[in-house]
Formats: C-alpha cells, structure tokens, sequence
C-alpha cells in the first residue's frame, strides 16, 4: 500500500515569518517553520521532513506538492547540481543548498513518487498541509511556538485511506534515476512548467513562486495589520482599475481610506516579461462572485512590488 501525503510551504512576507506542514490525516501530520525564511524554504522543509519520519516504513510514499519548484529540486535538478559542485547553470550558488542536500541524502534508497496539485483549488490533502503551514507562519509572525502535530507514527498503521493515492488533477513524477542530458532554458513565457523535462530556469520558478506568495498576501492582509510590509510590497505609482472602471491609488490603500481588497486566489497563469517584470493572472473569489485579476509585479533593486492590477468580472 501507497502512503499518501500533502506537503506545503508558507510564508508571510516572502522572507518573512514561515511555516511548512505535511498532511496525511488528522491523526497523521506536522508542522513547524522559523522566525524568518521563504515560501520555498517551506515546501523543501516540509518533504525533508516527511521523509524524516517516514524513514523506519517499507511502503512507498506519494507526495502532492502545489510547488513545481520543489518537486523539480528533488527529481530533476539536483544530479546536475551536485555535478556542479553545487552551483546552478549560470554558476550562482544552489539557493537552499542545505535543504537540497539533506533532501538528496534522505531520498537515498527511498521509493518516493511525487505529484503536482493546484493549489487552492479545493483539494483536501493540500488544503489541509496549506492551513497547518500558514499556522505555522503566523504562529512565529506573534512570537509563539506553532502546533507541531502528532507526527508519523512509530509503531502501528495509520487510517486505511490515506494508504492510496487521493483524487484530483494530479501531474505524476516518479522519481527514478534521471538521466545525463545538459540542463536547458526554460523559455522566457513561463506557465506551468513541463514536469519532465528536466530543465532547470536561472530565475523562472523561484522568483515566480516568490511573486505568486505575494500576491496571495496583498489579498489576505489588511493594511492596517502590517502597514510597512503593504508599503514596502506596493510600487509609489501603483494603482488598480477596479471591474466598474474606476480607479484605485496607493495613498487610498494605505492611508485605510479603501478597504480591504480581501480574496481568494487561484494563479492561472504567471509570465515572465522580463528579468524584473512578473505578469499575474489571477482568479479571484470573493463570497459567491469571482474576477479575473491582472497584476504586473516589477522588482526595484531586490524588492518585488506591485505596479498595476485590473479587475474584470468572470463571464
């Protein structure tokens, strides 16, 4: 029988506060995070530390992951890396390099399969891994400890249904030895990566996953809670063309004039423009009516902020 398992990574700022969480039942999950590191740092902690706790078990396991960045770390890019003395194509450093590490030691004679979700999409096992790790994040945003849950069990069997593979729009990545063939460039237009193709970008998944994180906050935040963080993540001449054509500024937003633009978002396609210039689109729920969101995000010296958004309703 297969173990199943959802493993997610959050972060409240992009670095900021994170918190990382596998999942498998109520009775079977974990969670814990640091003061201060990034949403990937969080997906590569979060199957590092599955694979911890499931070294003592014969059965193969099954990770869903809603980070292609993660699943590429450890299934295609990681042989190259090593080859390289761990440095990437453009011979910059490995980011995460003792993650990686670790994550390549602990997959060592393991019999692991890996599986891409979309996130916040309504799939139960990464649902539940996402809400233990954003916990875990905003446990350490408040000073406190987070829940670390019950764990992978010693001894005994866990539920019988969590030991089969779950439902859903699933992208299956078996994890077997990967071949030789030299890394190539992902194209400069970027959605939803070709999980098997072994490629490994110099920016694409880590700025864009970086980018999407904030997005996501901007809309799970109100300004009042973090006003230097909503200052420092909105470009000086940013503003927002809302669905009825009218305009919304900065000095709104952070003066509390306008409120929240609270929602829930589904990334449906991120694009990269330029090296510094991040197209968004977005689908946005709010209560029971949706939008389709378009947000350019630009990066001023290392600072991702957002230039411009535009709301249009769903048809």
């Amino acid at each position: 029988m297969t173990i199943t398992a959802a493993a997610d990574g959050s972060s409240l700022g992009n670095p900021g506060p994170a918190g990382w969480a596998w999942y498998v039942d109520d009775d079977c999950w974990a969670s814990g995070g640091w003061p201060r590191g990034t949403n990937n740092m969080g997906e590569l902690m979060a199957v590092l530390d599955l694979l911890h706790q499931t070294a003592h078990v014969d059965e193969p396991l099954h990770v869903l992951c809603d980070s292609q960045y993660a699943i590429n770390v450890i299934s295609k890019w990681t042989k190259g890396w090593k080859k390289k003395g761990w440095k990437k194509a453009d011979g910059k450093p490995v980011l995460n390099v003792d993650l990686v590490k670790a994550l390549d030691e602990a997959m060592q004679g393991r019999d692991v399969s890996f599986a891409w979700v979309r996130g916040h999409n309504g799939h139960d096992l990464n649902e539940a891994a996402d809400t233990r790790a954003r916990a875990a994040a905003s446990a350490y945003q408040q000073g406190r400890e987070p829940d670390a849950g019950p764990g992978f069990p010693v001894t005994g069997g866990i539920a019988a249904d969590s030991l089969v593979a779950a439902p859903g729009d699933l992208v299956t990545v078996l994890v077997t030895e990967p071949d030789d063939e030299e890394e190539s460039d992902l194209p400069e237009d970027y959605l939803q990566p070709d999980l098997f193709s072994g490629a490994e970008p110099e920016l694409d998944l880590p700025e864009i996953d970086q980018v999407a994180e904030l997005e996501r906050w901007l809309h799970s935040a109100e300004p009042a809670e973090d006003p230097t963080q909503w200052a420092g993540l909105l470009h000086p001449g940013w503003f927002r063309v809302r669905a009825d054509g009218s305009l919304d500024h900065r000095g709104d937003v952070l003066s509390g004039v306008l409120s929240p633009d609270v929602c829930t978002l589904d990334i449906v396609e991120a694009r990269r423009l330029r090296p510094d210039e991040v197209l968004l689109l977005s689908r946005a729920t709010q209560a029971t009516t949706a939008t389709l969101r378009t947000a350019l995000w630009v990066r001023e010296n290392t600072q991702w902020q957002q230039r411009f958004e535009q709301v249009t309703p769903e048809l």
